[in-house]
């Protein structure tokens, strides 16, 4: 691989104007192309198979309303007479008729002819029914729908509009501008000049630029979830500057040698390159194999930041080896102060590090075993859920609607389970209908139960079962599982078909899957990783070491995740919107993600041990070295990824923000934790031991040369030739 990317970065450098052009071009036909075809994202997080969606998809001919959009406008006032008051009944009335009036709109029922008013008579719901699904209904419908009802508003009740059309996900907003702002200072502290520390930014924001339109592109012809863009901008941003970050630092490093400014650039691609594309390579197949799930949003997602890593790997392999062609020896112009490059007998604080630990190697493992060990143990308490109307920001009119029907119905009315009662096998099926109504009535948790909504020609109704709990309880879910469990008697008692759906019981079941999914995916991430790591350092033990370590970061992430946002600490530093369960693929994809990563740390890391262990250096020497040159890349490459990660927190995105966070702590704990402290200590203990490989399988594994041995040798072989020549004369 070496050898390969050492060409390819000479030819790159050589022609230069040609490579930018054509990344330039390249940026721009895509980002026309989005201008041209972009389309709309999706907010639904739909799982076919599972026995809501499969309800939902079967029922949509017979109630064509159940698949549509849906929003909820909540009127409300604390005036003397209340709601029901004359004026107020008037104003109310008037929005309800404006809102029936706006196009889109199919239903939306008189309160005070439906019920729908609170017991405290303060509070009136309206549930609108648009005509056509979620992800069509536009900006200028949700708008109309709000200036329908300022009737009411100017009567001075309080109106709030809340349902699935008004819980918008997965925004982007201006956090990541602050990401990229302290990644910048990092990269100039650790580059020294503004040139160097431009080239990263510059390559991301191409690499980011290309991977966003042509997701954008593709939201145009297929259905793309929401959160698919953010996490590739959350990744792609992070990924990119560091592999640049990687290369520029060897590039640096080799002019420093006296190399020219084509071979620094060649030899630095081919060596920090290499570890490059195969860092690359893992977190791809990691963000890929999302797909095991059996979840297609969380596939997208998976394959939209797949996307954005592999244009960040091109990028870095071909467009910044022809910008340090421009660059030449004035990379290291603009300087933010002057610097020179180390002594060779001046010690880095890297290596100081790295001498402390190989020589107390035990005790900073046991130590850091124990502070992950600590932080694991929320994990334990792990909850799954997807968030709603009230996991947005406190003050959004989503959240104020929602609060305001716990407040005035219960929380269970922001809950609401449909039964689907199919009687056309009863033998009598209005009184299978009434059966199943009464049991479903006498229920521990069912607070109410609507009328039901008959479909005649089909014998099929649907009951609406308002339970005494929120949709984020656990007493919610236990009632859907015990509706279900039911489900048999009923059916042997009434002859009809019976299965649960719904907005709250499609959550349920979705983060049911997840949870399920998440053993099958750990094991396959571990078989990947052991397999490239296998292949990356021809060793038993590092492969091992590694995926134990990544297991570690894993855990106690979780844990991290559990204590803030289900438990609710840090309150106060972090604004969590709503505290409960953790978003249902967080886990997921925080293993997802944090693999590729933690692997990049373990490839730049050990791979420099292991170059200087093949030059004969000793075991432990060979570790301080490999530290000692890589701890200062490495602990600016994970400074950036938690800026970028980390500036997604402070957005009010519930989805987002937890992904973050996750994602922010994981690369801390890995980083700092397992790759610069248990790594070092774990590869002092092992010693040799540590490049043992069976000779079975060394004759067996192909050999890649990540350290670029091979290359070099070839390289140094004419100037050890004509030494030798020069010697004879």
């Amino acid at each position: 691989m070496a050898t390969y990317l050492y060409r390819l970065a000479r030819w790159c450098f050589r022609r230069r104007r040609t490579v930018l052009a054509v990344w330039l071009a390249v940026l721009i036909a895509i980002g026309g192309a989005a201008g041209a075809f972009a389309g709309k994202t999706s907010d639904e997080f739909k799982v076919p198979g599972t026995e809501a969606q499969t309800t939902l998809d079967h029922i949509k001919g017979t109630f064509p309303a159940q698949g549509h959009g849906s929003a909820l406008v909540v009127f409300s006032t604390e005036q003397p007479g209340g709601i029901k008051a004359p004026q107020t009944a008037a104003a109310v009335s008037e929005a309800v008729t404006a809102i029936k009036s706006v196009p889109g709109v199919a239903a939306a029922p008189d309160p005070y002819t439906s019920g729908a008013v609170a017991p405290d008579g303060k509070t009136v719901l309206v549930p609108v029914s648009f005509d056509s699904k979620l992800a069509d209904i536009t900006d200028h419908q949700r708008d109309a729908v709000k200036a329908a009802a300022e009737p009411a508003h100017a009567a001075g009740l309080t109106v709030a509009f809340g349902g699935d059309a008004y819980n918008k996900m997965a925004q982007v907003g201006g956090g990541e501008s602050v990401g990229l702002l302290v990644a910048g200072a990092v990269l100039v502290i650790t580059l020294g000049s503004l040139v160097a520390a431009g080239l990263p930014l510059a390559t991301a924001l191409v690499g980011v630029g290309i991977a966003m339109a042509g997701l954008l592109t593709l939201a145009g012809s297929f259905e793309i979830i929401s959160t698919a863009p953010v996490l590739a901008l959350m990744v792609g941003l992070a990924v990119g500057i560091d592999y640049a970050l990687f290369i520029v630092s060897r590039h640096r490093r080799h002019l420093a040698e006296g190399l020219e400014p084509e071979e620094a650039t060649a030899r630095a691609t081919a060596t920090a390159g290499s570890a490059v594309v195969f860092a690359g390579l893992t977190v791809v197949v990691a963000l890929a194999g999302l797909a095991v799930a059996g979840v297609p949003f969380l596939t997208v997602m998976g394959l939209a930041a797949s996307g954005a890593v592999v244009v960040a790997v091109l990028v870095a392999i071909t467009l910044l080896p022809a910008l340090l062609g421009f660059a030449g020896r004035a990379i290291d112009r603009l300087p933010v102060w002057r610097r020179a490059l180390r002594s060779p007998g001046r010690r880095t604080m890297g290596e100081r590090w790295a001498g402390f630990v190989v020589r107390r190697p035990l005790a900073v493992l046991v130590a850091g075993l124990a502070a992950l060990a600590t932080l694991a143990v929320p994990a334990a308490s792990l909850d799954l859920g997807l968030p709603g109307g009230g996991s947005q920001a406190v003050g959004t009119g989503a959240r104020t609607a929602y609060d305001q029907v716990s407040r005035s119905f219960g929380p269970g009315f922001n809950a609401p389970l449909v039964v689907v009662v199919d009687a056309g096998q009863a033998a009598a099926p209005e009184q299978a209908v009434q059966t199943v109504a009464h049991e479903l009535s006498g229920l521990k948790g069912v607070q109410a139960l609507l009328p039901p909504i008959v479909d005649q020609p089909s014998r099929t109704a649907l009951l609406t079962v308002i339970p005494r709990s929120g949709p984020d309880d656990a007493d919610t879910r236990q009632l859907v599982n015990q509706i279900r469990d039911q489900r048999g008697a009923l059916q042997a008692e009434t002859g009809a078909r019976i299965a649960v759906t719904g907005t709250t019981a499609a959550n349920i079941d979705v983060s049911n899957k997840l949870g399920a999914a998440l053993p099958p995916f750990v094991a396959v991430i571990v078989g990947i990783a052991l397999v490239l790591l296998a292949l990356a350092f021809r060793s038993i033990l590092v492969p091992l070491k590694a995926v134990a370590g990544f297991l570690l970061s894993i855990t106690a992430s979780l844990g991290a995740v559990v204590a803030v946002y289900q438990w609710g600490w840090l309150d106060g530093v972090i604004d969590v919107p709503k505290v409960g369960p953790v978003v249902s693929f967080v886990p997921i994809l925080l293993i997802g993600v944090l693999f590729g990563l933690a692997m990049d740390y373990e490839l730049f890391l050990v791979s420099g041990m292991k170059e200087q262990h093949v030059h004969g250096m000793a075991p432990r020497e060979a570790v301080v070295a490999g530290v000692k040159n890589g701890a200062r890349v490495v602990t600016a490459a994970a400074l950036i990824m938690i800026s970028v990660f980390g500036s997604f927190v402070f957005g009010d995105d519930p989805i987002v923000q937890p992904i973050g966070f996750a994602l922010a702590v994981g690369v801390l704990v890995d980083a700092f934790v397992v790759r610069m402290a248990l790594v070092p200590a774990a590869m002092a203990l092992f010693g040799r031991a540590a490049w043992w490989l069976p000779g079975w399988l060394e004759r067996l594994l192909p050999r890649v040369d990540m350290e670029g041995e091979q290359l070099l040798a070839r390289l140094e072989q004419p100037e050890a030739d004509a030494a030798r020549t020069v010697a004879r004369v």
